[in-house]
C-alpha cells in the first residue's frame, strides 16, 4: 500500500472511531476500536492491521473477550484472532483500498455481531481442528481396526517426531526418508472410533484433565467415553508413565495424552474412588500422512486407485510422469499394486523431456522409476518388469496402460490382452502437434485402437485438419527422433491421467480424447465415443 493510499484507508477507519496505533512486528498498520457495537452496548475493542502492500485481508484481533462470551467461540481463535473470511475465497482490489477495507471491516463486525448473539454455534464443528491445539503426531494408519496402535518415536536435527502407525515397516521407510532415526520407548497408543463430529465445550476449553474430557465426551458419545475411560483405567493398573488415545470421528481424527504424575493429580471427593479423573491431558493434533488421505485429499467425494491393479507398460517420456500420477492417486495403496513394465534404458538423449534425472542415468527407466516413486511415495506397493510387453501375460490386471505411443504395440495389446480388462493408450501426434488418449472399455460395442488406425486411413477422426507434420532432429539415422519439449509429454500424460480418474470413478466417456497443442493447427475431431469399425479385424472378430 503506498503511502497515500495507506493514509486514505487510514483516515477512513478513524472515521468508523478507530484510532491509530503505529505500526505491528510485521510492519502492518495497526489501529484499535470497537466492533459490533450493535449487538452489546459498549461493543468489543478490537485491533486491525492492515498489509502495507494490500494483498492480504486485514487482520482483526480481539483485544478483551467480553466475559459473557463461552469458553469455545465459533471463527476465534486461541489468541483471539477473528476469523471473518476464509483466506483466498476473495482477491482484494488493489485499485481500491478504501472501499475494500471498509468491506472487510464490515464483513467482519457482521460476524462479531452475530457471535455475540450466539450465533453460528454450529460452525465450531467444521471449525474443531482451529480449537484442538497441540504438538503434533503424525498419523500413518490405513486400516479401520480399533485398539492397540504401533507409535514410534523419530529423532532429527529439529527435535522429536511422534508417529502413530498400523505397520510399522511402512511407516519407518517413510522416517528413513526424512533423515530421522527411531529412538526411546513408545507410549502404549490406542484408537477408539466414534460416528458423534467433535465440537468444543462452550462452557469449559480446553480440556485440562482427565474429567474434562470425560464429561466432554459424555455430551458427544457415551460409548467413545466409557472406551476412553476403561483405556486410561488400563494404563493406571499397568503403572504407566503416560499413554496416548486417538479418537476417530468422521471429521478428523484427535487425540490426547494421559500423563500419570499421581503425586500431584488432584481429584474431587467424589471422585475418590478412581484417581484417574484429576490426571492431566495433552491435546495432540494428528496430521495424517497415510497414503489414502494424501490420494483423496485433492479429489473429496471421488474414488481413487487405492486398492486397484494397475499395469503400465512404457516408463518413457509419458509414462515417467504419468507413473507418478497414478502413485499420487493412490496406485499401489491398499491392497493394490503398481506394475510398471519397460525393457529399455535411461540415456542421455531421454534426459531432456523425462520424469527421471541424472541419478538413474544408464538404469532400466522401471527400475528406476520404482526408485523415484517409492522415494516419493515410500510403502506403497509398485513392481518393476524388465521385459518386452509381448513376452508378459497381462490380464491380471484391473486396468492397463500402454503409454508407450508405439502404434504396433497397441495394436498387438488390442489383439491379445482380453476385453475384460480396460486399456487406456495415450500417445503423441507429430513434434507435440496433439496429445490422445482413448480407453477400450469392456463393453464389446466401443471401439479400439484398431479401430481408430482403420478410421485414420479413411481421414475420420484425425486430431488435426490435413497431415501431421513431420519433423526430425538429430544426426544420421541412428540419432534421429521427433522433437518436442517436456511440457508436450506432461499434457499427454495429464489428458490419460483424467481418462483413468474418470474410469475408476464409472465414468469412460468419451473415449476417445484429443489437445491439439500446436495453435497453427485446426483441430479435426471432437472428443466422442469411439465406435466398432466394419475393418477391424480384432472388433470384427
Amino acid at each position: 500500500m503506498k503511502r497515500a493510499r495507506a493514509s486514505e484507508v487510514i483516515e477512513a477507519i478513524k472515521e468508523r472511531g478507530f484510532h491509530y496505533s503505529g505500526k505491528d512486528a510485521d510492519g502492518w498498520f495497526t489501529l484499535t476500536g470497537e466492533l459490533a457495537r450493535n449487538a452489546s452496548e459498549q461493543g468489543v475493542r478490537c485491533e486491525v492491521a492492515l498489509d502495507p502492500d494490500f494483498f492480504a485481508l486485514p487482520r482483526v484481533r480481539l483485544l478483551d473477550i467480553p466475559k459473557h462470551f463461552p469458553a469455545a467461540v465459533p471463527h476465534i481463535g486461541a489468541y483471539g484472532d477473528l476469523c471473518y473470511l476464509a483466506p483466498g475465497s476473495i482477491v482484494l482490489n488493489i485499485f481500491d483500498p478504501v472501499g475494500q477495507t471498509i468491506a472487510c471491516l464490515d464483513q467482519a463486525d457482521r460476524v462479531l455481531c452475530q457471535i455475540t448473539k450466539g450465533e453460528l454455534v454450529e460452525d465450531l464443528v467444521e471449525e474443531f481442528f482451529a480449537y484442538w491445539n497441540g504438538p503434533n503426531c503424525l498419523f500413518d494408519v490405513l486400516g479401520d481396526i480399533p485398539g492397540r496402535q504401533h507409535c514410534l518415536i523419530a529423532e532429527g536435527d529439529d527435535g522429536l517426531h511422534w508417529f502413530i502407525t498400523d505397520s510399522v515397516e511402512r511407516t519407518t521407510k517413510k522416517i528413513d526418508l526424512l533423515g530421522l532415526k527411531v529412538t526411546r520407548s513408545p507410549p502404549p497408543t490406542y484408537r477408539i472410533k466414534t460416528t458423534a463430529m467433535p465440537r468444543p465445550n462452550p462452557r469449559s476449553w480446553p480440556p485440562k484433565t482427565v474429567n474434562d474430557i470425560l464429561e466432554w465426551q459424555s455430551q458427544l458419545d457415551r460409548s467413545c467415553r466409557r472406551k476412553i475411560h476403561e483405556r486410561i483405567q488400563l494404563g493406571e493398573r499397568e503403572k504407566r508413565i503416560c499413554i496416548l488415545i486417538f479418537i476417530d470421528s468422521p471429521l478428523m481424527t484427535y487425540g490426547f495424552a494421559v500423563i500419570y504424575d499421581r503425586s500431584k493429580a488432584k481429584v474431587k471427593l467424589a471422585d475418590r474412588r478412581d484417581t484417574t479423573f484429576g490426571l492431566k491431558v495433552l491435546l495432540l493434533t494428528a496430521m495424517r500422512i497415510d497414503d489414502q488421505y494424501l490420494a483423496q485429499r485433492n479429489i473429496p467425494g471421488m474414488r481413487t486407485l487405492s486398492g486397484k491393479r494397475v499395469g503400465l507398460i512404457g516408463c518413457g517420456t509419458i509414462g515417467g510422469y504419468l507413473a507418478e500420477m497414478l502413485c499420487k492417486a493412490g496406485a499401489g495403496t491398499v491392497g493394490g499394486k503398481l506394475t510398471l513394465v519397460d525393457f529399455d534404458k535411461l540415456l542421455p538423449q531421454n534426459l531432456g523431456r523425462h520424469r527421471l534425472g541424472f541419478s538413474h542415468l544408464l538404469k532400466n527407466k522401471a527400475v528406476a522409476m520404482v526408485d523415484e516413486l517409492q522415494r516419493l511415495s515410500p510403502g506403497i506397493e509398485v513392481e518393476a518388469i524388465q521385459r518386452d510387453a509381448r513376452q508378459l501375460v497381462l490380464d491380471d490386471f484391473d486396468l492397463l496402460i500402454d503409454a508407450t505411443g508405439e502404434e504396433s504395440l497397441g495394436h498387438w495389446l488390442c489383439d491379445t490382452t482380453p476385453r475384460t480388462v480396460p486399456m487406456i493408450s495415450a500417445w503423441i501426434e507429430g513434434p507435440g502437434t496433439a496429445v490422445r488418449a482413448m480407453i477400450r472399455t469392456e463393453d464389446v460395442s466401443a471401439g479400439c485402437y484398431r479401430c481408430l488406425w482403420h478410421g485414420n486411413r479413411r481421414g475420420e477422426l484425425r486430431s488435426v485438419v490435413g497431415d501431421v507434420p513431420l519433423l526430425l532432429a538429430g544426426h544420421g539415422c541412428e540419432g534421429l527422433y521427433v522433437p518436442f519439449p517436456a511440457s508436450v509429454s506432461v499434457q499427454a500424460a495429464s489428458l490419460a491421467m483424467d481418462l483413468v480418474l474418470d474410469w475408476v470413478n464409472g465414468k469412460s466417456s468419451p473415449t476417445l480424447r484429443t489437445r491439439v497443442l500446436d495453435t497453427t493447427q485446426t483441430a479435426a475431431a471432437a472428443d466422442c465415443d469411439l465406435q466398432p469399425d466394419a475393418e477391424c479385424p480384432i472388433c470384427r472378430s
